[in-house]
């Protein structure tokens, strides 16, 4: 998962410490340099001993020169030793490069531009003036570097989401929508088995009915979970639908109302009425968005317009196990101002694990192994 941007942040991180390397080593030498005339000019000055050579006066002239040794060739080997004692100056000259590099590769990874230029920004305040010794702590302040950037932008409204649902009113109605084979079924059915591992019951709305085909589609989910399902003749009203689950979720003591609407682009008017027509009969408690992962950034235009559209609460990523690029999981959040929720990684009903910012950023950056 994210295997193509996880190999660019750790190239970015290489990239900067074969700068400040090749700086160490520059250093190092200057200052065996400045070593070697420091001892030659004290040979040749060193004066003759003598019994009745009285000891000289100090004079403004002398100190004048030893202040400007300081300044000038004594300060410039005095630099030249901390570098050698391995303390180094991370400049900003050292990370524009490495940081060019770093964008290009965000970008073909379909990060979006604004999020990608935030991450920059981040980065470069946390590196630039940042003083490590070299051997032990380059690396490390890179990648704490990119760990905040990272966090920054993929932990934006990030909230307990087994806590809401544990302390909301029951039943809970949740509805879901996205354009059209991004996983929406799916995902109802995955999240359906999700609440009854931990206790809750659930019944599923096929909001869906203008295709054909839906209602047999969700029914399948709903008799392999052996959950109930509520389901109106194609063409009907989406509204009603929801309505009646929530209606018969009310009256059987059910925990959560899991409803599916038609897949839509923000373009059609007609279905976004819909839309807003369930907000306002059912008024439900999370309305949350699908969309594929390897959709890049068209997921995460989408994401954007149907949040302006109906206010989505968070995001599911279907087929994350087939992103290698990670554009949208790390820029829907940042984008929208709400959470990824979920991240869908299969075909089964168990393929599916809560979105966790701190535990992506540790699979980004290379320090969890990838579960087998």
């Amino acid at each position: 998962m994210f295997d193509s941007l996880k190999d660019k942040l750790s190239g970015f991180r290489k990239d900067v410490e074969e700068t400040t390397e090749e700086k160490a080593e520059e250093a190092d030498e200057a200052d065996a340099d400045a070593d070697a005339e420091a001892v030659e000019e004290t040979v040749e000055t060193e004066p003759a001993e003598t019994e009745t050579t009285p000891e000289p006066e100090s004079t403004d002239d002398s100190d004048s020169k030893d202040e400007e040794s300081g300044n000038g060739r004594g300060g410039f080997a005095q630099k030249a030793k901390s570098f050698a004692r391995g303390e180094i100056v991370i400049e900003e000259q050292d990370v524009e490069d490495p940081l060019w590099e770093l964008e290009m590769a965000l970008l073909e990874s379909d990060v979006e531009m604004s999020v990608a230029q935030e991450m920059l920004d981040g980065i470069r305040n946390d590196l630039v003036g940042a003083t490590r010794k070299f051997s032990a702590e380059t690396g490390d302040v890179v990648e704490d570097a990119l760990r905040d950037s990272l966090l920054s932008v993929i932990s934006v409204g990030q909230f307990d989401f087994d806590q809401r649902v544990a302390e909301a009113d029951k039943p809970l109605v949740i509805i879901f929508t996205g354009v059209n084979g991004v996983g929406k079924t799916t995902s109802i059915a995955k999240l359906s088995r999700y609440f009854e591992e931990r206790g809750y019951s659930s019944v599923m709305a096929n909001g869906d009915t203008y295709r054909a085909g839906a209602n047999q589609q969700i029914r399948e989910h709903a008799d392999a979970l052996d959950t109930k399902l509520i389901a109106h003749e194609q063409g009907g009203d989406p509204a009603a639908v929801i309505y009646d689950a929530v209606e018969y979720a009310d009256a059987h003591d059910i925990d959560i109302v899991l409803g599916d609407t038609a897949g839509r682009l923000h373009t059609s008017e007609g279905l976004m009425d819909q839309l807003e027509k369930i907000g306002r009969v059912v008024d439900p408690d999370m309305t949350i968005f699908v969309d594929e992962a390897v959709a890049g950034q068209d997921a995460v235009q989408r994401a954007k317009e149907f949040d302006e559209a109906a206010e989505i609460d968070g995001s599911i990523l279907t087929k994350a196990d087939a992103d290698s690029k990670g554009g949208a999981a790390i820029s829907i959040s940042h984008v929208t101002g709400k959470p990824i929720l979920f991240l869908g990684t299969g075909q089964g009903y168990d393929d599916i694990e809560q979105f966790d910012p701190e535990r992506m950023v540790e699979r980004l950056l290379g320090d969890e192994e990838e579960e087998e």
